[in-house]
C-alpha cells in the first residue's frame, strides 16, 4: 500500500541518515568516549623548548627553535611544579600558578569541573608544565630586528615579582626583569573572575638610543593530546582571522602538510581547543598580528602563536603592547559575553556548533532557558520536544489528516489493486486518481518523520560539544545526560555481575525508544508484501541497538518525541473517524508469532 510505502521510506531514509551520522561522524567506540572523561592517561613526556617567532628581514615571521632541554624522566606534577619560583593563581574558576622562569601560564585547574562524574574526582588540568606527562603552557615576549644585539627575555630568564605574590581578580600582579643593557621588562597580568587574563607588557629604555620591538604570543602543546577523535567535532589548532573567518587546523594537517601562515590581521584570536576546554591568544583588537600554526618535529611541539607590529621605543621612554589569554572551559554565555564586551571577532566559535549553527545555537538557547527554569537538563529536553510538536503541529496535522483520509479510502484502493493486479502501470493511473478526487497528498506520511532529523541533528550536536550538557544528571540512574545510558539488558541492569561489550549495552532508555517507536508504527496497517512487514518489524530493534550507544539525552528525546506521536496521530484519527489499528495489529502480531512457534 501507498501510504505504508512511504512510511517504509521515510523510515529507512532515517535510518540512512542516523547511520551515517553514527558511523562517519562519531565513529569512534564508546570506550574512547568514556577514557576521554577519565584522568588524563600518561603519555611518554618530551620537553624540548618552545619555537619562539622572529621576524625575518623582510618582516615576515620566521619560526626559529629555542633553547630545548633534554629529554627526561616524567615527574609528577607536583614534583614538576616545586622546581620553579611560582606566582600563585586564586580565583573563583580557576587555581594554579605562574612560572617566574620564562613568566610562563604553566599551572592552571579548573575549580568546576571534574574529570569525571565522581564527585572524588580531581580538578580538570588545563595547563601543565613542562617536565609533566602532557606539557601545555602559554608565554609572552618579545623579539628583535635580525642582528639587534639586545639581550632579551627567553624561555629561561627569571623574572622578579613587584609586590603581592598572588594573582586574584583583584590583586594585579607586576613581573619584571633588567636586561642589564638599559631596558626594563615588565608584565603586568590580571584577571577576571572567570578565565580571562589580561596581559600587558612594557619596555623601558634607559639608553641614549631608540630600540625597536615586536611583541608576540604563543601556547605551545608537547605532542598530540588525546581526543575524543569524532569527526562532528573539531580538536585541535583554532582561530579566527578578520574577514577569512574561522580556521580549523588538525594536529595531522600540520604535522605532515607543513606549517599554516595565515595573513596579517586586525581582528581575531588563535589556540587550541579540546571538546570542553580551550586556551587562545587575543591580540588586542585593531592591532595587526601576523597568526601561525607550526609543529616541531624535533621536539614534537604543536604551536600557535603570533607576532605582533613593531613598537618603537624612544630613548628615555616606554613602549608597550597588551593582549589577552582566554584559558579555561567553553561555557557558551561567557564567550558571547566576551566577544560583546571586549570586541572578539566571533569569539562564540570556539564552539565547535557545527554547519547547521542557525539550528544549533537557537536549539541550546531553549534548552539552556527551560533549565534556568526547571534546574534539570533533561527536563528541559522533554519540554523543548514539546515546543518542537508545537511549532511543527499544523504540519504534523496536515501529514496525520492525510494519512487518515487514505485510511478511509481503503477499501477502494484495495479493490483497484485486486481490479488491475496484474497491471501495474493501470493501478497507479486509477490510484493517483483516487488521491487526487480525495485530496490525499500520498507522501504525507514521510513529513512527521523528516521532520525530525533537523531537530535530531541539532540536538545531538548540543548534547555532544556544550560543556553545559557535560555531566548534566537526568533522575534515577541517567548521572550525564551527554554520556550513553550505563545500564544493560544483558546483565539484568546491574544484577548480574558482569560488564558486557559496547555493542551488548541496552540500556533502559533505548529499550523504552524501542517500544514507543514498536507501538508507532503499529499505528497504521501491516504492509501486504512480507519484506515490507519484516522492516516494519526489524525496524525498532535496528533503532535500539543504534542509539545505545548515543548521549542519553538524545534517546530521551526520541522516546518522549514517540509518544507524543502516537498520541497527537491517535486524536486525529478519532477526529477524522478513522478506527485505531494499533491495537488490533499488536493483537495479530503476537497472534502470528505464537501460530508460528506451534507450527
Amino acid at each position: 500500500m501507498n501510504d505504508n510505502r512511504n512510511m517504509i521510506l521515510a523510515i529507512v531514509l532515517s535510518l540512512a541518515v542516523l547511520l551515517g551520522w553514527q558511523y562517519f561522524y562519531a565513529q569512534p567506540q564508546l570506550e574512547q568516549q568514556q577514557a576521554a572523561q577519565q584522568a588524563i592517561q600518561a603519555e611518554q613526556a618530551k620537553t624540548a623548548g618552545s619555537t619562539t617567532p622572529v621576524v625575518g628581514a623582510d618582516g615576515a615571521t620566521v619560526s626559529a627553535p629555542g633553547a630545548s632541554a633534554s629529554q627526561g624522566t616524567v615527574l609528577p606534577r607536583d614534583a614538576a611544579l616545586a622546581q620553579s619560583t611560582r606566582v600563585k593563581v586564586d580565583t573563583p574558576k580557576l587555581s594554579g600558578s605562574i612560572n617566574l622562569v620564562g613568566g610562563k601560564f604553566d599551572d592552571l585547574r579548573l575549580k568546576d569541573y571534574k574529570q569525571t562524574d565522581n564527585p572524588d574526582s580531581p580538578t580538570v588540568e588545563l595547563l601543565s608544565p613542562k617536565g609533566t606527562a602532557n606539557p601545555f603552557y602559554a608565554e609572552y615576549g618579545w623579539v628583535a630586528d635580525p642582528g639587534a644585539s639586545l639581550a632579551l627575555p627567553k624561555a629561561d630568564t627569571v623574572w622578579s615579582i613587584d609586590g603581592d605574590a598572588t594573582l586574584t581578580p583583584n590583586t594585579p600582579v607586576t613581573l619584571s626583569w633588567d636586561n642589564g643593557q638599559g631596558l626594563v621588562f615588565k608584565r603586568t597580568i590580571s584577571v577576571d573572575e572567570n578565565y580571562m587574563f589580561d596581559v600587558d607588557q612594557s619596555v623601558v629604555n634607559n639608553t641614549d638610543k631608540d630600540v625597536q620591538l615586536y611583541p608576540y604570543g604563543l601556547i605551545v602543546r608537547h605532542g598530540e593530546p588525546q581526543t575524543s577523535g569524532y569527526f562532528v567535532l573539531h580538536e585541535g589548532m583554532i582561530g579566527v582571522f578578520g574577514e577569512k573567518g574561522l580556521s580549523e587546523v588538525d594536529y595531522e594537517t600540520v604535522r605532515e602538510d607543513g606549517d599554516v601562515r595565515p595573513q596579517s590581521v586586525d581582528q581575531g584570536w588563535l589556540g587550541f581547543t579540546d571538546k570542553y576546554w580551550a586556551a587562545t591568544l587575543i591580540p588586542t583588537p585593531g592591532d595587526k598580528f601576523q597568526p601561525s600554526f607550526t609543529y616541531n618535529q624535533v621536539s614534537d611541539n604543536y604551536q600557535s602563536d603570533f607576532l605582533g607590529e613593531a613598537v618603537k621605543i624612544p630613548a628615555g621612554g616606554t613602549g608597550e603592547s597588551a593582549s589577552m589569554l582566554f584559558a579555561g572551559a567553553k561555557v557558551s554565555n561567557l564567550l558571547d559575553g566576551y566577544q560583546s564586551a571586549d570586541n572578539i571577532k566571533d569569539f562564540e566559535l570556539l564552539i565547535d556548533w557545527g554547519w547547521f549553527y542557525f539550528l544549533t545555537k537557537p536549539m541550546f538557547w531553549v534548552i539552556d532557558w527551560l533549565y534556568t527554569i526547571t534546574g534539570n537538563f533533561g527536563v528541559a529536553i522533554l519540554l523543548v520536544t514539546v515546543i518542537v510538536k508545537a511549532i511543527f503541529f499544523p504540519l504534523a496535522n496536515k501529514s496525520y489528516v492525510s494519512m487518515s483520509k487514505m485510511k478511509l479510502v481503503q477499501p477502494q484502493m484495495n479493490e483497484i489493486r485486486e481490479k488491475y493486479k496484474d497491471d501495474r502501470q493501470k493501478q497507479q493511473q486509477a490510484l493517483m486518481e483516487l488521491y487526487k478526487q480525495e485530496k490525499i497528498n500520498p507522501l504525507a506520511g514521510c513529513l512527521p518523520i523528516l521532520i525530525q532529523i533537523p531537530v535530531f541533528f541539532s540536538l545531538y550536536k548540543v548534547l555532544f560539544v556544550t560543556i553545559e550538557m557535560r555531566h548534566a544528571p537526568f533522575f534515577g540512574w541517567i548521572q550525564d545526560l551527554s554520556a550513553p545510558d550505563p545500564t544493560t539488558i544483558f546483565n539484568l541492569f546491574g544484577l548480574i555481575p558482569w560488564d558486557p561489550p559496547s555493542i551488548l549495552m541496552i540500556g533502559i532508555w533505548p529499550l523504552i525508544m524501542g517500544v514507543t517507536m514498536f507501538l508507532q508504527m503499529k499505528m497504521n496497517p501491516a504492509p501486504a508484501e512480507p519484506a515490507q512487514q519484516m522492516i516494519f518489524n526489524w525496524m525498532p530493534v535496528i533503532f535500539t541497538f543504534m542509539l545505545a550507544t548515543f548521549p542519553a539525552g538524545l534517546v530521551i528525546y526520541w522516546a518522549w518525541n514517540n509518544f507524543l506521536s502516537i498520541v497527537q496521530q491517535g486524536v486525529i484519527m478519532r477526529r477524522q473517524g478513522v478506527k485505531l489499528e494499533l491495537f488490533d495489529n499488536l493483537k495479530t502480531t503476537f497472534n502470528r508469532k505464537s501460530g508460528d512457534k506451534k507450527e
